[in-house]
């Protein structure tokens, strides 16, 4: 698997107004040429909520360009990349086909997928969609979080290549149908939370399902 991302994208947070309400947020992210990837997320990126963004396990986030191609398709409106805040938009990488845990090069960095996205309501104000967060979770569609194992330059022409795959049960797909569809399903989750390189924070999630 080695594939060149579409697009690079950072941004900070800036006040938009939507329906009325003014919000601080940083999804309005822009195109850029090179940029150097910490452990902590590109320099000058930043997130406004973290609670569904940034920090060191979720330093990178990624959106698979074909679902641009889809909600086009359903709601008869055409999407700016970056739509979804993503850092990168890459083809033939959907959560279907990328598994928790899977390491790639991208640049002189190494980064490891270490969840799928929680998307919050923001990505609809943006967007100026209403369904599409639903629709964005009924699916599955959310894009995913990696780590950087080794911290390094990328620019807009840099590739992601796999290099390791830990695991072959656990998709970013079927990690998010657990978490949005599937939250009884105690076995599934048992098994789930055995893969070591899973994030902390939906590790933590997990747990509280199953106490629960």
């Amino acid at each position: 698997m080695e594939q060149k991302i579409l697009s690079l994208n950072i941004g900070r947070p800036n006040l938009h107004v939507w329906k009325g309400k003014t919000e601080n947020s940083a999804i309005a992210k822009k195109g850029i040429e090179e940029v150097l990837l910490t452990k902590n997320g590109f320099i000058g990126d930043y997130v406004a909520n973290r609670e569904f963004h940034g920090g060191p396990e979720r330093a990178v986030c990624l959106y698979p360009y074909e679902h641009y191609w889809q909600w086009e398709q359903e709601f008869n409106q055409t999407l700016c990349n970056p739509a979804f805040g993503e850092n990168i938009s890459v083809e033939n990488m959907l959560e279907e086909n990328v598994y928790i845990g899977d390491t790639f090069t991208l640049g002189d960095a190494i980064i490891q997928v270490s969840q799928g996205r929680i998307p919050c309501s923001t990505i609809s104000k943006h967007n100026r969609v209403d369904s599409l967060l639903r629709r964005i979770v009924e699916t599955g569609y959310t894009g995913y979080f990696f780590r950087v194992l080794q911290e390094g330059t990328i620019t807009k022409n840099s590739k992601l290549t796999l290099i390791d795959r830990k695991q072959e049960k656990f998709s970013v797909l079927k990690g998010n149908q657990l978490m949005f569809h599937d939250r009884k399903n105690r076995e599934a989750i048992e098994e789930f939370l055995e893969i070591k390189e899973l994030a902390e924070v939906w590790r933590e999630k997990f747990l509280r399902m199953l106490e629960n």
